[in-house]
Parts: structure tokens; sequence; C-alpha cells
């Protein structure tokens, strides 16, 4: 087990390394890259010509960068921001953490009840309402689920006084307000979010009532109620699990759309900025960044398989 995790985490810096670097090929591929970030006052120009490495290969190019990103201890500058990339991040993660934070947890116990309940109600009136809710929700995209919400509890209904979620200043003013108004985007994620869960607790919940084992459980005297719930559950929560742990990284990532919609200085809306502006180092910090989380949560995600079902070895192989 030791020497598979360690072998797993050699391979998440090399596929870390070998993503950021082929990244980075091909944004200083781009035509426009060296007007936008050489910019067109001669000193600074020339600053950054040989900050950068400008005019050397293209993997001493990288190098410098790298070694300019440990010796300054940051991502980077943003063109557009005029702001270190790490204070940026800094300042937006948290903010789209404490939007997705509360949908994410919402989410499991609703999600995993919904599916359990549509499981155990199969092809009657129960199961087919939940599919039905899934399926549509699952398939119509958040930002019209967020739109029509805009229009009705605001616009029709009257019942909160923006479509947007609070700016600071106001939010300093009226905390309760800025409260309030985080609602309708916590909605749109706890939805979608509930919806996937739905669908894939059902599904799996479903093929372990139909197993043998669970036959089995019922030879044996147990009730329908006991076998699911000692045996069925704890089978079917396997694949679950993991997909769960998974689902962090989204909290940490933010919601491009619903920040989008709502107005939400998350850490989504960064990515949209970077490029329509041509923000070529905060396009590489970002890119890094949720390159190497991603790899790591993955990393996190395979193992807990072993922790929680301990039929299963990491890297046993073959006996």
């Amino acid at each position: 087990m030791k020497h598979y995790v360690l072998k797993r985490i050699g391979l998440v810096f090399l596929t870390s390394f070998l993503i950021i670097f082929l990244v980075f090929v091909f944004i200083k591929m781009l035509p426009q890259y060296n007007a936008k970030v050489l910019g067109v006052d001669p000193e600074i120009k020339a600053i950054l010509y040989e900050h950068e490495g400008y005019g050397k290969p293209i993997l001493e190019q990288f190098v410098i960068w790298i070694r300019n990103m440990i010796v300054e201890g940051g991502l980077g500058r943003s063109l557009v921001l005029k702001r270190d990339i790490s204070s940026i991040m800094a300042e937006r993660i948290p903010v789209s953490m404490r939007l997705n934070i509360v949908p994410y947890l919402l989410s499991i116990p609703i999600g995993i009840g919904f599916g359990i309940w549509a499981a155990l109600k199969k092809n009657k009136v129960t199961d087919h309402v939940i599919s039905t809710g899934v399926i549509f929700f699952i398939s119509v995209p958040s930002f019209v689920v967020g739109t029509l919400m805009q229009y009705y509890f605001v616009y029709k209904l009257n019942i909160f006084s923006s479509p947007y979620v609070f700016a600071e200043a106001d939010a300093a003013l009226d905390p309760v307000g800025a409260a309030i108004s985080y609602i309708m985007p916590m909605t749109v994620l706890l939805i979608g979010g509930v919806a996937g869960l739905t669908r894939v607790s059902r599904a799996e919940l479903t093929e372990v009532l139909t197993s043998d084992f669970m036959l089995l459980c019922r030879t044996k005297g147990l009730t329908k109620r006991q076998a699911t719930v000692r045996h069925a559950l704890r089978n079917a929560l396997v694949p679950i699990a993991p997909s769960i742990i998974g689902g962090f990284i989204s909290i940490i990532s933010g919601s491009l759309i619903t920040e989008r919609i709502f107005r939400v200085p998350g850490i989504g809306g960064i990515y949209l900025d970077a490029f329509n502006n041509f923000d070529y180092p905060l396009m590489m910090g970002l890119l890094m960044f949720y390159t190497v989380i991603g790899l790591f949560a993955t990393l996190i995600v395979d193992l807990s398989y072993g922790v929680i079902d301990p039929r299963i070895r990491m890297g046993a192989g073959k006996r």
C-alpha cells in the first residue's frame, strides 16, 4: 500500500508537470502573447524581457518561469488587475467556498435520501416522480434555472429585492439582507447536486437490492428493512462515497455560470475575465493551481476506495 501511494504521488507530480508545460507552450505560441504581456513601454518591456527570458528556447523560458515563482513566492502578476495572482485567488476562493459549502453539505443527505427512497419504491409512483425530477434538473442547464428564479422570485413575486448578491459594501451595512441574497444561487447549486447524487444513489442501490446476497439475507430470516440497512446500503455507498469526497474540489473551484448570473465575486468569474482580457499570466496561474489540486483530489478518491471497502487492496496486483 505504501509503495502504491508513493508511486501515485510521483505520477501526480509528473502528470502535473507535463500538463503545465504543454499549457505553457501553447499559451506562449499565441500570436498576441508578446504584445499583450510586454506592453508598449520600452523600459518595462526591457525588464520583462530579461525577467521572463524572452528570446530564449521555450524550455529555458519554462524553467525561468518556475524559478521566478519559487524565488518570488507567488504565481505571477495579473496584467489586467495589476496584482499578484496569489492574492487574487486568496481573496476570491473564500467567496466561492461560502457559496458552495452549504449546497455541497446539504446535497449529500438529501440526494442520497431521495435515491434510497426511489430505489425502495422502484417502479412505483414515488420512483417515477423522483426520477422525472432528476432527469429534468440534470437536463436543464443551471443558467436556465437561475434565470427563471430571478424572473419569478424577484420581478414577478417580489420575494427578493435584487436578482444579484449584495456587494461587499452593501453587505457590511445589511448583513441579513446579504445572507438572504445568497439563497437563490445556493438553491441553484443545491438542485444540481441533489439531482446528481439521487441518480447515482438510486442506480447503485437498485443494483444491490437485486443481488444474490440480498436473497440470501432474506432467507436467513432478516426482514427487508434489516437487510437493506445492514447490507444493501453499505455496499451501495462504496461507489458513491468517493464521488462525494471528490466533490470537495468543486467547493474550491467555484461555479462559473452561477457566479456570473448572480454576480458573485468568486473565483469562477476570474476564468472568464482572464480569457476575455487575454490575461495570460492569470490564465497560467489558475490552470496550474487547479491542475495540481484536481490531480491530488483524484488520488484521494482512489485511496478512499480501500478505506471504505476493506476488500479492495490498492496496488496488490495479481497473486
